[in-house]
Formats: structure tokens, sequence, C-alpha cells
């Protein structure tokens, strides 16, 4: 048992210093690129591409979400500029949904760990649904429920200003951005290290097995805290299809542990009022089960 408990330790410490690491380093480089692009893109060609007046705005937020290979948790930085920058808000919310479910890293190891077919049906189910939630949220109002960030820099006086001091203004946004996010993200990455240390496998095997009835709404409950990254996940995935778990109930997990996790949603905090953080939590259940269910009956 004290074998047990210490490795369990040395796991969640590892996880914590990685998850850590890396967020850090994603958060202050994405924040970086978003502050770039806001100093030569206009506002308003960013909200006039990403109007939500015309449907092709929700199209082009999930062909946008479908190519950059964020995960769940790197979005928020990206998302904040859309914010800023007065995006429609019904494709903000299609971005924010596909972005880490049509990862082309998460689709290419479906399709050569799986198949190609199961790859392309999870690609067209989840970009329909990540669209079809962000109408409904916008239909329903949920605009209210942002929480507008701080007014990022003057983008006239940046570029009228020398060049060095226009990139010494921009990290001075960047590093104000990451400290009110740390709190946020030190908090999310801890809980999501001490579940990935302490949640065996087999504890997900077992409730989530092909016997068991409720397997994919189980799936896609336990996969909400488990924070794991698209080239772990579908070899994890692998393994517990391996060990007598339903491809359904494998769907559910891996949207559910992509689509949100732990530490994303205590940084959307900052940038979502609780209806909203509610909502996000609905639509990514909603979305892994509606998907664990038609993979469960095509294949």
């Amino acid at each position: 048992m004290t074998t047990i408990t210490t490795q369990a330790w040395q796991d969640a410490l590892s996880m914590f210093t990685y998850l850590l690491l890396e967020l850090t380093l994603l958060f202050i480089a994405i924040s970086y690129l978003v502050g770039v692009i806001q100093l030569y893109v206009p506002p308003e060609k960013i909200k006039d591409f990403l109007s939500s007046k015309h449907g092709k705005g929700y199209v082009l937020a999930a062909l946008m979400g479908a190519m950059t290979p964020f995960c769940s948790c790197s979005t928020i930085p990206f998302l904040k500029g859309l914010i800023r920058a007065n995006a429609g808000f019904g494709p903000m919310m299609v971005f924010l949904f596909s972005s880490p479910l049509l990862n082309p890293i998460l689709i290419v190891l479906f399709a050569v760990t799986f198949s190609l077919k199961i790859a392309a049906t999870y690609f067209v189910m989840s970009m329909g649904i990540a669209i079809l939630a962000g109408i409904t949220l916008e239909r329903l109002g949920f605009e209210k429920y942002i929480i507008a960030p701080e007014v990022a820099l003057d983008n006239s006086r940046c570029c009228t200003s020398t060049e060095p001091n226009k990139w010494h203004q921009l990290w001075l946004e960047v590093w104000r951005d990451f400290k009110q996010a740390f709190p946020y993200l030190l908090v999310g990455v801890s809980l999501g290290a001490i579940i990935h240390g302490f949640v065996p496998t087999n504890f997900i095997t077992t409730y989530a097995g092909g016997n068991n009835a409720l397997a994919i709404p189980f799936a896609a409950v336990i996969g909400i805290p488990l924070y794991t990254r698209a080239i772990v996940m579908i070899p994890l995935a692998a393994a517990f299809v391996a060990k007598g778990m339903g491809i359904g109930a494998v769907m559910a997990f891996v949207i559910g542990s992509a689509g949100a996790s732990i530490p994303e949603l205590i940084l959307l905090r900052s940038l979502f009022k609780t209806p909203m953080i509610v909502a996000f939590i609905m639509v990514v259940l909603s979305m892994a089960i509606t998907v664990g269910y038609v993979f469960s009956y095509l294949f």
C-alpha cells in the first residue's frame, strides 16, 4: 500500500511539473502570438471574419479550430483575444469547442490507431455539434455571461511607436495577462495532477466496460477531470478498447477529456460567469454522450 501511494504521489508530482511548465510556455507563447496578430490585424477585420450575422462565421470558426493544434487550456489566451476583438459570440464558442476536439494531431492519431472511417465520422460529428452549440448559446443570450478582459494594447499607439518599444509593451501586456491567469492555472494543474496520479486505469475500465448500460455517460463524466494530451489520449483509448471498453464509451471519454478539463474550467472562470461555465460543461457532456451512442450504434 505504501509503495502504491508513493508511486501515485510521484506520478502526480511528475504530471504537475510537466503540466505547469507546458501550460505556462503555451499560455505565454500563444498570448504573444495573439498580441502580434492584434497589432497588425485591425479588430474590425477579426470581428467581420468571425461575425455571427452570417452563417459563414460559424463554419470559419470551426475550420479555424480544426487548424489550430491547441489543447483545451491553450485555447484560453486565443479566446481572450477574440473577446477583445469583439468577434461574434457564437463563432467564438464554436472555436472554443472545436479547437481541442478537432486538433489535427488527434484526428491523425484516430485514423492511424483505429481507422480512417472512425476519424472522419468523429470529425464531422464534432464539427457539426460544435456549430450547433455555438448557434444555440448565442440564440439563448449567453453572451451576457462573458467577463470582458481588460483593454488590450492600443494598436494605433503601438504601431506608431518605435519598434523596440512596441514589442516591449506587447510583452508587458502578455506578462500581465499571465500573472492574472497564473493562480487559476496553478489550482487547475494541481487538481489535474492529483486526479492523474490517484485515479487508476482499471477504475475507468471497470465502470465503463461494455457490460455497463451507463458506460457512455460514465466515460464522458470521468473524462472531464482528466487532463490528457492527444498524443497520450489515443494510445490510452486503444488500451481501454483492448481491456473490453466499448468504442462508444471510448469516444465519450476522449471528448470529455479533450473538450474540457479541470485546468481549463478554472482558467475559463476568469472569462465566464457561472451560468456560462455550467453551459460549457453541459455542451461538452452532451457532445460526448451523443457521439458515444452514435459510435456504439455504427461501429
